[in-house]
């Protein structure tokens, strides 16, 4: 997969893009990254990417002709991107979202700063994504997390290709409680079954504390959850509890 940066402060991907999972996944070959500066498609010597909204108020918005002449430039070269545009307006960001931008070959973040953009400029979104109800100070952190979340779902990045699967919202729950060396630690001990050797029984207790943990956390994701008949009869007998 291609992914592309576009913003004001290309430099603020140094750290993420160039350590851990991120780095491995470019030196395996299954991501390829570039942040572009926007202020490479300015024209005055202050390099200008903001003005005065019209009709007054406060803070300044980022002006569309950069971004036009940006975009035209990045997609003339390889495969059109899929573009994104990171801002309050657009849908909620979330793991099934996460699986279907893993599957585009290339893809294009156009971050925003300041007060907003120019409302012309998303004329060139294939889609505009919210990672939720707060204001950030920029559209970099926001895609941080969306590449982050996307690169993780790339063949070959994760050494065990089974973390995917196991992790919370992958099919719609939460993930099951974690537990590792010692066994008992200041009073507390490790779920007897664990230590058990039996693969099926660890599987059902597995299953069943992640229908447990989100019918108490996040009831509202057990609506939209697959279930078997087998888990919902328990998820019935929490509730008779």
């Amino acid at each position: 997969m291609i992914v592309d940066t576009l913003s004001t402060f290309p430099g603020m991907y140094d750290s993420v893009m160039g350590t851990s999972m991120m780095r491995i996944a470019q030196e395996k070959g299954a991501l390829e990254f570039h942040a572009h500066d926007l202020r490479d498609w300015t024209h005055d010597r202050h390099r200008t990417t903001d003005d005065e909204p019209y009709g007054g108020g406060q803070g300044l918005v980022m002006k569309c002709e950069p971004i036009f002449e940006a975009y035209d430039s990045i997609v003339s070269v390889g495969p059109k991107p899929y573009t994104l545009f990171l801002t309050p307006t657009g849908e909620p960001f979330n793991q099934g979202l996460a699986q279907e931008l893993s599957e585009k070959p290339r893809l294009l973040f156009v971050c925003g700063h300041y007060e907003g953009i120019d409302e012309r400029a998303y004329s060139l979104a294939d889609r505009c994504i919210s990672l939720g109800d707060y204001v950030l100070t920029s559209g970099e952190l926001a895609s941080m997390v969306v590449i982050d979340a996307v690169a993780r779902l790339l063949p070959g990045v994760l050494g065990d290709e089974g973390s995917a699967v196991d992790e919370s919202f992958y099919d719609g729950l939460l993930e099951y409680p974690q537990y590792t060396r010692p066994a008992t630690f200041r009073g507390m001990e490790v779920p007897p079954v664990l230590l058990s050797g039996n693969h099926a029984a660890i599987d059902r207790w597995r299953r069943e504390q992640s229908i447990e943990r989100t019918a108490r956390l996040r009831p509202d994701l057990i609506e939209e959850s697959n279930l078997s008949q087998q888990d919902r009869d328990f998820l019935k007998s929490l509730h008779n509890r």
